[in-house]
């Protein structure tokens, strides 16, 4: 006798190996959220949690069959709910405008770009005839001068002239979104400067985090010197991320 193809038999066969199954369901839904068009509303999350809710209350008492099914969807709209939270939780000012003058700043990262230009990130921004309100919280600013003025060192107070922008999106549909990252990254604006960079106040002693940056800037020098060119460049980048 023909038998129906029948899905809960074959995920009860299963039990035991669906863990694995769990990072998939968040990040599909993870991936629902960046593919919406807008953001959603407040009250939408609490439609999310109180449906995340009612489907493990479903996955409890209807039955062992029904309950990998329930499980999924739950993980599924948690993944929506995860991301939601942690594009909420980063949120900060970006810039709105394209804004050229002093820009002051204490830099926490130093790197370079794609065009070898060595870059700066900064926090505690400051920007002529800006409320804090809405300054940006770090911004990266290449340096295109010609020079070394100073030997830059992560919790320098530094002060510069540059042209800065809003994150740029993708420059083609489904491309790189530059903008996308710079949100999760608390990038609120980036640029560059052809101008020297002034130093107003040395690096505190004793920031853990600064500490460890200048630890990597400080190997990844020591690996590019001994190595040298493309292959020291390469082994860096692979060590310290630099």
């Amino acid at each position: 006798m023909l038998r129906l193809f029948n899905p809960l038999e074959i995920l009860a066969r299963q039990r035991g190996y669906l863990f694995p199954w769990v990072p998939v369901c968040l990040a599909f839904g993870i991936g629902i959220y960046f593919a919406l068009p807008v953001e959603p509303a407040g009250g939408a999350y609490a439609a999310l949690g109180l449906s995340v809710l009612v489907l493990l209350a479903a996955a409890r008492w209807l039955g062992e069959g029904w309950r990998p099914v329930f499980l999924a969807l739950s993980l599924v709209l948690a993944g929506v709910m995860v991301a939601g939270l942690r594009a909420h939780t980063v949120k900060a000012p970006v810039l709105s405008f394209r804004y050229y003058g002093p820009v002051q700043g204490r830099i926490v990262k130093i790197d370079r770009s794609m065009s070898d230009k060595l870059r700066l990130t900064l926090d505690n921004v400051v920007l002529e005839r800006m409320d804090p309100a809405r300054t940006p919280a770090n911004v990266r600013v290449a340096l295109h001068g010609k020079g070394d003025f100073i030997a830059y060192e992560p919790g320098q107070t530094v002060i510069l002239t540059a042209h800065m922008s809003p994150p740029n999106g993708p420059v083609e549909p489904g491309g790189f979104d530059f903008q996308r990252k710079a949100w999760f990254d608390g990038l609120g604006a980036v640029g560059y400067t052809r101008t020297p960079v002034l130093l107003l106040e040395r690096a505190e002693a004793g920031k853990a985090g600064l500490f460890i940056h200048r630890l990597r800037m400080r190997i990844s020098a020591g690996i590019q010197t001994m190595l040298g060119g493309d292959v020291g460049a390469f082994a860096a980048a692979i060590m310290t991320g630099d």
